[in-house]
């Protein structure tokens, strides 16, 4: 048995609908600006015809429970939501076509992005990652995994509230890059394998919170992600 100076993080994990087992995570990928309302107000307008999608990555340790309280995190005066469609990866895959993407999915959950805005946006304009920013403890809420085997989701509304005041109301029809084109690309980059979850966008309505506020957002025909944002430590 191997032995450990410490005690190694535990697995990250997320609930099954239907199942006692959990979801195992691997890794945890975030497409960047891929629904045109949301590309604009970021200042940041985004051509298809002649741009690629790009990515960025996230800790699974920043993986949280749907309806958790999290603590309003350090060093930033906006930190903001961004609801999403999430895809839950359940099968390897490498170069895969277009075509056959379906044949990688194991299902679909709801959830938020959560942002240090300020610090990313300072990154962003001076060319540095966006880690400070993006790569927050707690920040990739995520609701329970609904299993879609081989379903591609094309449409369905995904909508977000903040104590019960809509901020965010779109359809997932309106992604810039669809589920079969992020999950082709992604992997012509990546081998990507089973507890993989790619958070695929955000719609525009982004915003800031405070401590107090009550996050609540779907996506049709998914699930449900709730969050609550707690005083700062």
């Amino acid at each position: 048995m191997t032995q450990y100076l410490f005690s190694p993080p535990p697995a990250m994990s997320v609930p099954v609908r239907g199942l006692d087992a959990r979801f195992p995570i691997n890794r945890l990928f975030f497409v960047g600006r891929n629904y045109h309302a949301h590309a604009v107000e970021m200042g940041r307008p985004v051509d298809k015809s002649v741009e690629r999608p790009f990515y960025f990555t996230k800790a699974p340790q920043t993986l949280t429970d749907s309806g958790a309280t999290v603590a309003y995190p350090p060093e930033t005066n906006n930190y903001h939501f961004e609801m999403e469609l999430v895809l839950a990866i359940g099968k390897a895959g490498f170069r895969v076509k277009a075509e056959d993407a379906h044949t990688l999915i194991y299902g679909y959950a709801a959830g938020l992005d959560m942002t240090r805005r300020d610090l990313q946006l300072v990154a962003r304009d001076k060319g540095r990652p966006w880690d400070l920013g993006k790569d927050v403890e707690q920040s990739s809420v995520c609701s329970e995994i609904v299993p879609m085997a081989g379903v591609v989701i094309d449409s369905g509304a995904i909508a977000l509230e903040v104590n019960g005041q809509t901020k965010q109301s779109s359809d997932v029809d309106k992604l810039i890059w669809n589920v079969r084109e992020i999950i082709a690309d992604l992997s012509l980059f990546y081998h990507l394998q089973p507890g993989d979850l790619i958070y695929t966008g955000t719609p525009e309505g982004v915003g800031p919170v405070v401590a107090g506020d009550k996050i609540t957002g779907r996506v049709e025909g998914v699930a449900e992600v709730a969050l609550t944002v707690g005083a700062p430590e």
